[in-house]
């Protein structure tokens, strides 16, 4: 959290929503992020609001020099600019690779206070009052999957061809939903998204007139001083509908030698970034194979951390470590592309990046997993949902793992 000099409660329940629909119309940049008190290893995101005027350049955000606060996203295709890649499938519509903003103000919040560096005008608060909440709200938009179930299995059998070859030990498959309207609430998105599956990298951000609603598990990298942290996702199963049914499926997937494997696999490879960084020796797992209870399921994450090298800076540290494993699979180079050749849609913003970078430098960012992307002005949007696929993965049981992973939104987006 911030160094504050200002505090003060929180007026009411729906003070925050009222707080992002005035930054809507003031401001052309915000953000939201909510840890939703989970009790994650490391921490989850703080629950804090960025809002800005001042889009940075790519000099700004990778620059050393600046000590200034900076928000935003780095999508999934700047591995282009990394590696000899390339990103030919079709987009959904054209999405910054690299989205940043300079805060103006920012807010933490604590479940009861308002904790503010400079004090807060009495014409701010009543200007929040007096923003109303809309009486009605649609979040509802149709949506298609870009495969069928059967271009979907059959892809899956490709993937462990590649797997026989040689060429790929763990390819992180995604498929992805679109859809358009008319109108359609990324605000009101946000909270019932939050609502019904209320995570630890939970956020909302707005860029002009994209937006991401995010209801993300995942952390990619966190720095706090020389400290580096990596938490990779591999292992999903279901929450049970009964507390005997949830303690067995926690088991079933802590004692899962599939799962197993597929998680120790990225946390290799994440070891092996972050080596690249850090001081010789330094790279330990703190964690491996935990497993955590989310809402709708039980996630396997392991924790790496290391001492980073003196003068690393952000630009090094993504460089070593992006895209993240746990999107991409192993070998990371050669898995991106055969991602590319067999997924039906250009990535963007899914399965980037979204986080705060501090004014000395520390840094948290997400990996932009269970999140909706939105374009008010091309008025369409798009979600997406992977898994790991391994040699001996089953393509039914991998198919139905994205379906989990995309309820929670296609019940945000059927208007419940």
């Amino acid at each position: 959290m911030q160094s504050t000099s200002f505090i003060y409660p929180i007026p009411d329940p729906s003070w925050i929503e009222k707080l992002c629909r005035w930054a809507d119309v003031h401001f052309n940049f915000f953000a939201f992020t909510n840890g939703n008190g989970h009790h994650y290893p490391e921490a989850p995101f703080a629950t804090r609001f960025f809002a800005g005027n001042i889009q940075l350049s790519e000099t700004d955000v990778w620059s050393v020099s600046t000590n200034f606060k900076k928000v935003g996203i780095i999508g999934y295709d700047f591995k282009n600019r990394l590696e000899k890649l390339k990103s030919e499938n079709i987009p959904f519509f054209e999405l910054p690779e690299i989205c940043f903003f300079q805060p103006s103000f920012t807010l933490d919040f604590d479940g009861k206070n308002i904790y503010s560096e400079n004090e807060l005008s009495d014409d701010f608060w009543k200007e929040i009052d007096r923003t109303n909440l809309p009486i009605s709200t649609n979040t509802a938009c149709l949506v298609q999957p870009k495969i069928s179930k059967e271009k979907y299995l059959k892809t899956v059998k490709t993937i462990q061809g590649h797997i026989i070859e040689g060429n790929t030990y763990e390819s992180n498959f995604c498929q992805a939903y679109s859809g358009s309207f008319e109108t359609w609430d990324p605000i009101a998105a946000y909270f019932k998204l939050n609502e019904l599956s209320p995570m630890p990298f939970s956020s909302l951000f707005k860029a002009k007139s994209q937006w991401i609603v995010s209801a993300s598990p995942e952390r990619y990298l966190k720095r706090a001083g020389t400290k580096i942290i990596a938490q990779p996702i591999k292992g999903t199963i279901k929450r049970g509908k009964s507390i005997l049914e949830d303690e067995s499926n926690r088991k079933t997937l802590a004692n899962s030698e599939k799962e197993q494997a597929e998680n120790l696999m990225i946390t290799d490879l994440m070891r092996n970034d972050l080596s690249k960084v850090s001081k010789t020796g330094s790279v330990k797992v703190k964690e491996l194979f935990g497993i955590y209870p989310l809402p709708r399921v039980f996630q396997m994450i392991s924790t790496i951390v290391s001492e980073l090298k003196e003068d690393v800076s952000f630009s090094d540290i993504i460089q070593a470590s992006f895209p993240m494993g746990s999107m991409t699979g192993a070998p990371k180079i050669r898995t991106m592309e055969i991602i590319e050749e067999l997924e039906s849609f250009k990535r963007g913003w899914f399965s980037g990046a979204f986080g705060v970078i501090e004014e000395n430098g520390d840094f948290d960012f997400s990996v932009i997993i269970r999140s909706i992307i939105a374009d008010m002005d091309a008025k369409k949007l798009y979600f997406g949902v992977g898994s790991a696929i391994t040699y001996d993965a089953d393509a039914t049981q991998e198919y139905e793992e994205c379906n989990l992973k995309a309820q929670a939104i296609l019940e945000v987006l059927g208007g419940k």
